[in-house]
């Protein structure tokens, strides 16, 4: 054999085993890409259902949202009203009411009805001791009057 023949036998040998890695790092790599897509096709199987699921929440959520807003807005409606419905009855009956209060109050002041104890009895007439320029002790004061 020449040296000519020995390399070319070594070349060939060298393109045989460097063909054998890259058939090798092919069907790995074949397998990777089946794994992968498996992987993704019952990712996408499992996620489409829950995107529709997670759809379905949000637009129950804003109709949910929606009435809230609808309630908030009557509420705060009812609550103006009654405020005006409140300030339109004290001004319509306040001052005449006080003024029925006082009248009867006077009416009995003036008839003697209004002197009455709680007990039932006839009110004791307080006294009071007026000094000019001077003011009677608390303790002094109850004494008199007992």
């Amino acid at each position: 054999m020449s040296g000519v023949e020995v390399a070319g036998i070594i070349v060939a040998v060298f393109w045989a085993i460097l063909i054998s890695f890259l058939a090798v790092a092919l069907v790995r790599l074949a397998q990777v890409l089946r794994a992968t897509t498996k992987l993704v096709s019952e990712v996408t199987d499992q996620a489409v259902p829950l995107l529709a699921d997670a759809s379905s929440t949000v637009r129950s959520a804003r109709t949910q949202l929606d009435r809230v807003d609808a309630i908030a807005s009557d509420v705060q409606e009812v609550t103006s009203n009654a405020s005006a419905l409140s300030s339109t009855v004290a001004t319509a009956f306040g001052g005449p009411l006080v003024k029925v209060a006082a009248f009867g109050y006077g009416v009995r002041k003036a008839l003697g009805k209004g002197d009455a104890a709680p007990g039932g009895g006839p009110q004791r007439a307080s006294r009071r001791t007026v000094i000019v320029g001077r003011t009677v002790p608390a303790a002094r004061r109850r004494k008199q009057k007992d």
